[in-house]
């Protein structure tokens, strides 16, 4: 199957364009050991094809052992879970959003744009000199994904076109 990904960032914290405030809907830490963690993500990229939706728990224990470091939150609409955002500091001045997605059941409801936003406001805190911040979506993912990081301020920087698998995003998704 024929894959796009397309790269994202920010450079500056000036460039975000937040969405209209959606009330109820937070973004909290969640510990590596919590179960939503693999929940979440398996839910989230099944309708996608992410290989976290299929992914052992031996799997699991090897990627979390790779990458000790991410940091997970949960976002919830009034205490109930409705999406993930996972961040890999790869350096004091660079953030990667590893993982952001909405549970299917919350998808088409008009939370993405305030959800990315709140995600986006948490990567430029990560660290005190964070100068930039980035992510990865696919061809494959929801179709307003893309458009969402754009609205948002992300702009394009690299696309890799390839067979699922052969790109970025099939390589080490969680």
């Amino acid at each position: 199957m024929k894959e796009i990904v397309t790269y994202v960032e920010m450079t500056a914290a000036e460039q975000l364009n937040p969405s209209a405030v959606v009330p109820g809907l937070a973004l909290e830490p969640l510990d590596h050991d919590s179960p939503l963690v693999i929940d979440l993500q398996a839910r989230i990229g099944a309708p996608y094809g992410w290989s976290s939706a299929r992914r052992s728990d031996q799997e699991w224990s090897t990627l979390f052992a790779r990458h000790p470091a991410r940091m997970f939150c949960l976002l919830s609409l009034d205490g109930e879970p409705v999406g993930i955002a996972a961040y890999d500091v790869h350096s004091e001045e660079e953030v990667e959003i590893e993982t952001f997605g909405l549970l299917p059941d919350f998808t088409g409801k008009n939370l993405g744009g305030y959800a990315l936003t709140l995600t986006v406001e948490r990567a430029w805190r990560l660290t005190p000199s964070v100068r930039r911040v980035w992510l990865h979506t696919s061809s494959l993912d929801h179709p307003h994904a893309l458009p969402n990081y754009h609205r948002r301020g992300f702009r394009s920087y690299k696309t890799e076109i390839g067979e699922r698998g052969e790109t970025a995003r099939g390589l080490d998704r969680v």
